[in-house]
């Protein structure tokens, strides 16, 4: 997969297609096979009370409000980034709802596997007409919607506090700042219908790739982090995922090691091939030069996302199967 430096350094301006379009139908698709899958199938059933469940930790409302918070903050703190306070600001808030989102899914995926497995409550839900594959993969997807009702919250203020911030950061320049609404006339209404000011908003649409690729970041990790409590407590769990994050931003650069001596070279392509490439889903060199994210990574990172996560699963399910419930 080629990487998004790449990619960036190759584009130039007018020849990179913008992802919008593209991402807002895939999301809206994706919702839409969530909302069937939950209604309509057994697994939805032990999808749905593990969103419920993860939704009413306190680590729900202790990550978001904490998120949040720092959005606010952040907001009226000044970067000292030569006139680039918005980019700043952006490349804060998504590492914010990363850090927040991961730390929701790997603690309840040990909650609502490890735990449920030691207390012997999955016996219980097994012992209805729910097979263990069932099981296994309703608990991914519950612990995935979760962390998507996260993001979603926290990417619609992100949006808010962005749109405001590219004016607020204007002002603070002394320039002319882009007006916050203008106002049209639509058909036989008598008032006027305040719109979004295309200045602001394209600055504020510039969060929608990196949302994306942080969803897809999480469903990796989330997917691992089942395999693993399907086995071990919470501690390792959440540790080993941990562990994991970093080095798996780190495996561009472990994989990139010389071929001086071949045991360590193969070693590092073997870390590379395994652990999942996290760096794919990192949208900061991006955000970082202000470029628009091509909609063929978006896809290729999409692509990788959905074969990684299926791979896990079959792990999941693996480890799983023969594992003693008594």
């Amino acid at each position: 997969m080629t990487s998004l430096p790449t990619l960036l350094a190759q584009a130039t301006d007018g020849t990179v297609t913008p992802p919008y379009a593209y991402l807002t139908a895939g999301w809206i698709v994706f919702l839409i096979g969530l909302i069937v899958l939950n209604y309509t199938t057994r697994t939805g059933t032990i999808a749905r009370a593990t969103t419920k469940e993860a939704l009413r930790q306190p680590v729900f409302f202790l990550m978001t409000g904490l998120a949040i918070l720092l959005m606010i903050v952040n907001y009226y703190v000044p970067f000292f980034s030569m006139g680039e306070d918005t980019k700043m600001y952006i490349d804060c808030g998504l590492a914010m709802t990363l850090i927040c989102s991961l730390m929701l899914a790997v603690w309840t995926a040990s909650i609502s596997v490890a735990e449920e497995i030691d207390g012997k409550t999955a016996m219980t839900l097994l012992s209805k007409p729910i097979n263990r594959r069932q099981f296994v993969f309703g608990k991914y997807v519950g612990i995935l919607q979760s962390s998507i009702i996260m993001i979603l919250i926290l990417g619609g203020l992100f949006f808010f506090f962005t749109y405001f911030k590219f004016g607020y950061d204007q002002g603070e320049a002394g320039t002319p700042n882009a007006d916050i609404f203008f106002y049209r006339n639509v058909g036989w209404l008598p008032f006027q219908i305040p719109y979004l000011t295309q200045e602001r908003f394209n600055v504020a649409r510039t969060i929608l790739p990196g949302l994306t690729l942080i969803a897809m970041e999480i469903g990796v990790l989330a997917a691992v982090s089942v395999a693993i409590s399907t086995r071990m407590p919470m501690i390792v769990n959440i540790s080993t995922c941990f562990a994991l994050f970093v080095v798996g931003h780190l495996t561009p650069v472990i994989a990139a090691v010389p071929e001086q001596n071949v045991f360590v070279s193969f070693v590092a392509q073997l870390i590379g091939t395994i652990l999942p490439t996290l760096e794919h889903f990192n949208l900061s060199a991006a955000v970082s030069t202000g470029k628009t994210i091509p909609a063929y990574y978006m896809g290729m990172a999409g692509i990788y996302c959905v074969a990684y996560i299926t791979s896990m699963i079959m792990v999941a399910f693996l480890m799983f199967e023969d594992r003693d419930l008594a």
